[in-house]
């Protein structure tokens, strides 16, 4: 019986992995249930899957989590915190580990699941901007078996077989466009967060909406690329691709091009993931290209429209601690255009300055990736403040 840790389980990759789970009540189960702050949905999660264990981040929650599992009359054990929530990916509790806490916030408890050698479904991004040279080194050095659950990493992992030693010519990424694809730039400046998490294909939290219709969603999956397959950034290209129904493609030396077909479903790269070398059902129907149109569009993004596609780049190259910069002044700038303080054009002026002001400094530790993240977050701040005033 595989058991199995769902870290941010009440967000929508969470109840993807749920159901994907409880298709197959005799190979698997939810074992290890975490949420941020949302008590009551995390309990009503616990009354249908009966964890052994149930995580709230926030610990002044503590109390309605442990009160409310003793009320419905279930064993699961509460804990708050992110060091309770370490120690549980660490130990016994879980043999495999759901990493779908969204931001910084997921990084500990990814990196402790790489520690503890468990088979890691990756879809916290941050993991891989911020740390991926020390994440993929701990994996590496613990038997850690690392399956991306970004639709398009898991296709680029199913092109691949599995193996990551296979080192492809180049890998391509698709991207819908978001809800903006062939807006001009005149156009995104007057857009609403309403708009921005309106995505076409994906039902997503607003925070991964946003990046989505900035491109930056794109961006960061390019460096997660460059870190999970060991390809550098010249040989990863992006391509608009509105359908997304190829989530990527392989090119290999012999000319070879494979390509990973599905319907927009996170369930697909979920069953992937658990079941991996066997392929389970996911509840997710088969493609139907001629249901879908019978047609597959490609173009090349528009830089100047979505700058962030670019800086992401820009940040790989540099190396270092500019992921983390470039992740840190992201996540301040997307919130506060949630918050609406700044508009739409400004997320990618308040990345460029944070990595304009970046001084040159290492990613050898977490303590200085962390230091470079609050640092980026501080310059960030001050950016928006001036914008915003």
């Amino acid at each position: 019986m595989q058991r199995v840790a769902i870290l941010g389980a009440t967000g929508s990759i969470g109840a993807s992995a749920l159901d994907v789970i409880a298709r197959h009540p005799h190979r698997m189960r939810a074992s290890v249930l975490a949420a941020g702050t949302r008590v009551d949905e995390l309990l009503a999660l616990c009354r249908t899957h009966r964890p052994e264990h149930a995580v709230i981040a926030d610990a002044a929650a503590y109390r309605a989590l442990r009160d409310g599992l003793r009320d419905a009359g279930l064993d699961t054990e509460a804990h708050a915190g992110a060091d309770a929530l370490d120690a549980l990916v660490a130990g016994d509790a879980c043999d495999s580990v759901v990493a779908a806490i969204v931001g910084a916030a997921g990084l500990s408890s990814t990196l402790s699941a790489a520690r503890a050698g468990k088979r890691l479904l990756l879809a916290n991004k941050e993991s891989l901007v911020l740390a991926g040279e020390l994440l993929m080194q701990a994996a590496q050095a613990h038997g850690a078996t690392i399956v991306p659950i970004d639709s398009e990493h898991n296709a680029i992992f199913q092109c691949l077989a599995g193996n990551p030693g296979e080192t492809p010519a180049r890998i391509t990424l698709t991207a819908s466009g978001g809800p903006f694809r062939g807006w001009s730039r005149d156009a995104l400046a007057a857009v609403t967060p309403a708009q921005a998490v309106a995505h076409p294909k994906w039902s997503m939290g607003p925070k991964i909406s946003v990046d989505s219709a900035s491109l930056m969603n794109k961006g960061l999956e390019v460096i997660e690329a460059h870190h999970l397959f060991g390809i550098p950034g010249e040989r990863i290209r992006v391509l608009v691709h509105p359908q997304s129904l190829v989530h990527s493609f392989v090119d290999f030396a012999d000319g070879s091009t494979l390509a990973q077909l599905g319907l927009p479903d996170m369930r697909t790269a979920l069953a992937v993931g658990l079941g991996w070398p066997q392929r389970i059902a996911s509840g997710v129907p088969a493609l139907d290209l001629l249901a879908e149109g019978g047609r597959l569009d490609f173009a090349e993004p528009d830089l100047d429209a979505f700058p962030c596609l670019a800086l992401a780049f820009r940040a790989l190259q540099a190396g270092g601690a500019a992921p983390a910069v470039l992740n840190a002044a992201n996540e301040e700038a997307v919130s506060a255009f949630l918050q609406g303080r700044i508009g739409f054009l400004s997320i990618p002026d308040v990345v460029a300055h944070a990595l304009d002001a970046m001084p040159a400094t290492p990613a050898d530790s977490i303590d200085a990736l962390l230091a470079a993240d609050a640092w980026a977050r501080s310059q960030a701040c001050a950016r928006i403040a001036r914008k915003a005033a």
